[in-house]
């Protein structure tokens, strides 16, 4: 499906560090890389490097008195709690604006591709810090690359941007820096934000023209009711859009393995949301796709295999689920972790699942949930909510 595919990548994107005992440990972006590159998915790619965002390119989605507050905390490493920086979720630490900024200027790099033509799709595994704000840094996210990616794009000249975002947690910042302009329709699936963080992210959170869409979903949600709820709200919303680039942030903090949050996925549902978003990009944006990664905090049996799945979709070459991991990556990973690696790219789950259109069930949560959301936005768009 695809003509082109770009992975950004440079090593010292994995000098975003928080420290040892953080959850966003940078080695998950390390073990999916060498796992990608075992399997041959990188050889079906472009590699290529990024430069760090400028701080006038930060600027476009952060305040500068802010940027200039993380890079005095780069310099000292000491925490600065007005910019969010030394909390137990932000960890002050001597690097930061560099190890951010790099994540960010990656995105930058994949936007620049689609927007010039040198790929259809690019992707930043290391990307996806949704949760960052204009002036503070949150939920281990301090620059927020997919909104900058964004903001780049209109002001290249892009007149409509999607995004869709299905980590598990609502991607607040993103909404929040795009939530009065409708040019950009921000789609985010969740765990509902009455059991998570952000607490944001409820269905009547609708922005300028409805293009604010959240869809909460109950705690315990698994493949076959998140892969409803998609089906019954993402593509309707982007065909009726019709973005002239996707962009998407794949937090694999779906699964149900994930230790922060508490819905039920397996990798192979979250493969099968990334094939539909694909079809998706080609549907309704003219192929352009701009994929970030985002959570994922089991960093041995999910992160690697998901987001390998994801540039393997990305690059028109899908893997096959029963495709064992190589010896070769096992071996890496037990000197690199000291922990036993997965078999096999799947995890043995067929993801099906019943369209809405068959019918709506008022007693099913995952049927409030999605209906909550259609009620609320579909006629801003000129959809009818009823399925």
């Amino acid at each position: 499906m695809s003509r082109s595919a770009r992975v950004i990548w440079d090593d010292a994107l994995t000098s975003y560090n928080f420290g040892p005992s953080h959850p966003l440990a940078p080695v998950r972006v390390e073990l999916t890389m060498a796992l990608a590159r075992s399997l041959g998915v990188l050889d079906k790619v472009e590699m290529a490097g990024c430069a760090s965002a400028s701080d006038d390119e930060l600027s476009m989605v952060h305040d500068r008195g802010y940027i200039e507050s993380v890079k005095r905390v780069s310099v000292s490493g000491l925490p600065d709690l007005g910019c969010g920086l030394g909390t137990p979720d932000n960890p002050a630490f001597a690097g930061v604006h560099e190890a951010s900024a790099l994540i960010a200027g990656a995105s930058l790099a994949a936007a620049r591709s689609i927007w010039e033509g040198t790929a259809e799709h690019a992707v930043n595994i290391a990307g996806g810090l949704h949760h960052a704000m204009r002036a503070v840094a949150s939920g281990f996210c301090v620059y927020n690359d997919p909104a900058l990616a964004i903001a780049w794009l209109l002001a290249q000249g892009a007149g409509r941007i999607a995004y869709v975002d299905v980590d598990v947690h609502h991607g607040d910042g993103v909404q929040a820096m795009f939530y009065d302009d409708p040019r950009v329709l921000t789609i985010s699936l969740h765990e509902s934000p009455r059991t998570l963080f952000p607490g944001t992210g409820f269905p009547d959170e609708t922005g300028a023209d409805g293009t604010a869409v959240n869809v909460a979903l109950p705690a315990g949600c698994g493949d076959a009711g998140w892969l409803r709820a998609f089906h019954a709200v993402v593509p309707p919303l982007l065909h009726e859009f019709r973005p002239d680039i996707l962009v998407t942030q794949h937090g694999c903090d779906s699964h149900a393995l994930d230790p922060l949050a508490n819905l039920m996925l397996s990798v192979d549902g979250q493969r099968a949301a990334y094939a539909a978003l694909h079809r998706l990009a080609h549907e309704t944006a003219g192929g352009r796709w701009i994929a970030t990664g985002g959570g994922g905090y089991e960093l041995v049996q999910v992160v690697p295999r998901a987001w390998t799945h994801l540039i393997a979709e990305l690059a028109g070459h899908p893997i096959d689920p029963a495709t064992p991991t190589s010896e070769e990556w096992r071996r890496f990973v037990r000197e690199r972790t000291g922990e036993t690696p997965p078999l096999t790219m799947t995890d043995g789950r067929n993801p099906e699942f019943h369209h809405l259109s068959g019918g709506y069930d008022p007693a099913d949560p995952i049927d409030r949930a999605v209906m909550a959301t259609r009620n609320a936005v579909f006629p801003l768009h000129g959809l009818d909510p009823i399925p």
